[in-house]
């Protein structure tokens, strides 16, 4: 029994990090489905979600203004979520320039003002972004040459780490990023990508069906919805929004604990998407996405599976001391400085405090029923001595 369990830990660990991409990748090198680019300038309406952002939402609004699109056929909404800084009268100032205030005295969560924000739009496209990453100036451009195709519903664009200023843990982070961007592009070229950066992404208003309001993952439940309408949802390289990784573990864990918390909301919430003959994507899905969400228990697995089997064979005691090498490649990083440089160990450290991150996840989704409540990672002003 040890034996059997040891053999589908290594079959379900196997396929998920290295298996699915390799699939992924065949399937749309032999089957791949173009795009039919054209030139198409539809009314857009650019939506920015904030909350308590004062500080930068500023700097956004200059980046969605330099945006090179037609102006008459542009139009910027910013929906404050109960803000009580001065992100309202910051917004406000920009009204001169074409950008309209959607004030909601109350926090609601982002779903709930994505919806509004829709209603109280009058766009045929609708582009999504955060307040937080700057916008390639051609990004909206890139992102409408697609909607020429009857056949694309919803299009995402690309999130560009910044490399300046880049700490040890954020080069691990961007080595991790880099390799889901690679899935995203073959699920793109095959049918559709199962989620949409939520930096920038772009859909047709008439496929954009009303989310709950405490939805975690927009970027997720959105673009899904667009695909079970019978449309395709890829990714646009060239439309790009510009960010930095988080600087160390504790700005990922923010971010990522509450991703992983929206996707077990999302196995919950919508069993639609996991009805296999209603869902023309739903191999990826599972594959991408709740087969990620049980990895950490498969690794803690696969470890015990293998302290077990040690004594009977050097295969079994090779691999659990492959194991336990590459789970103390973190601590040797935090003792060393130099081995911080280790590309090894800096992808070794954020593969392994993800997955960590992917368990705390499963912790805040059930013990946090607000966790919808977006917290910004607003940057700190250094102290005054």
């Amino acid at each position: 029994m040890i034996e059997i369990v040891f053999v589908a830990t290594l079959a379900v660990l196997a396929y998920t990090y290295v298996g699915y991409p390799t699939l992924i990748w065949v399937l749309a090198w032999r089957w791949p489905r173009k795009v039919h680019l054209g030139a198409y300038q539809p009314r857009v309406a650019v939506i920015v979600v904030a909350h308590n952002e004062a500080a930068r939402i500023g700097r956004k609004l200059d980046t969605c203004i330099a945006l090179d699109y037609p102006k008459e056929s542009l139009r910027i909404l910013v929906a404050s979520d109960g803000s009580d800084d001065e992100t309202n009268e910051v917004v406000t100032a920009y009204a001169d320039r074409g950008v309209t205030l959607l004030a909601f005295p109350v926090r609601r969560g982002k779903a709930a003002c994505l919806n509004d924000a829709v209603a109280g739009s009058d766009g045929e496209i609708i582009v999504f972004t955060d307040a937080r990453q700057r916008l390639d100036a051609y990004a909206i451009r890139y992102l409408i040459e697609n909607f020429a195709d009857p056949a694309v519903g919803a299009v995402s664009g690309e999130l560009v780490f910044q490399t300046e200023g880049m700490t040890d843990f954020g080069e691990g982070v961007d080595a991790y990023w880099r390799y889901e961007k690679f899935i995203r592009q073959q699920e793109s070229r095959l049918h559709s990508v199962v989620g949409v950066t939520g930096a920038l992404y772009a859909l047709r208003r008439e496929c954009f069906r009303e989310i709950p309001a405490d939805t975690i993952l927009d970027d997720v439940v959105i673009p899904m919805n667009v695909v079970m309408t019978g449309r395709r949802v890829v990714l646009e390289n060239r439309a790009k929004a510009f960010d930095l990784p988080s600087r160390d573990h504790r700005q990922e864990r923010l971010r990522k604990v509450r991703t992983i918390a929206g996707n077990y909301q999302l196995m919950g919430a919508h069993p639609e998407f996991f009805a296999p003959f209603r869902n023309a994507i739903f191999v990826q899905l599972i594959s991408h996405k709740v087969l990620r969400l049980i990895g950490p228990f498969f690794m803690a697995l696969f470890l015990i599976t293998c302290a077990v089997l040690a004594p009977r064979s050097y295969v079994y005691m090779w691999l659990l001391e492959a194991q336990l090498l590459a789970y103390s490649l973190p601590a040797i990083g935090a003792l060393c400085p130099l081995a911080r440089k280790w590309k090894v160990v800096r992808v070794a450290t954020a593969f392994l405090l993800l997955n960590w991150f992917a368990v705390l996840g499963l912790i805040e989704f059930l013990r946090n029923r607000n966790v919808h409540l977006w917290t910004s990672r607003q940057p700190t002003s250094p102290r005054k001595s």
